[in-house]
């Protein structure tokens, strides 16, 4: 990864927030993408909740309609926020909003 870390936790930080795309992301966030390289690290990071088990959001809205409802829940049926739990903030605020 060649995206510097300043920038990595403001997408986890917007992760955090409800960020779900690039347009979200520069809402809530003020983030400068300055290539195209960073852009696309930018847009794999967003589609990533848990870098540890490597868990895409996608993996973790499907266990919460599928009735994950806690953190631990989706876990337990992912593996997301088991290793090092930096990415229980993005997995919460997925089971508060369902996406």
């Amino acid at each position: 990864m060649t995206l510097e870390m300043n920038k990595y936790l403001q997408v986890r930080k917007a992760q955090a927030q409800g960020a779900r795309t690039i347009e979200e992301l520069k809402e809530i966030s003020d983030i400068v993408i300055e290539n195209e390289e960073e852009l696309k690290e930018v847009e794999a990071l967003i589609k990533s909740a848990c870098k540890c088990k490597n868990v895409a959001i996608g993996t973790i809205v499907e266990a919460v309609k599928n009735g994950a409802d806690t953190v631990e829940k989706v876990g337990e049926v992912t593996k997301a926020g088991t290793g090092c739990g930096r990415c229980k903030s993005i997995i919460s605020n997925i089971i508060e909003n369902k996406r």
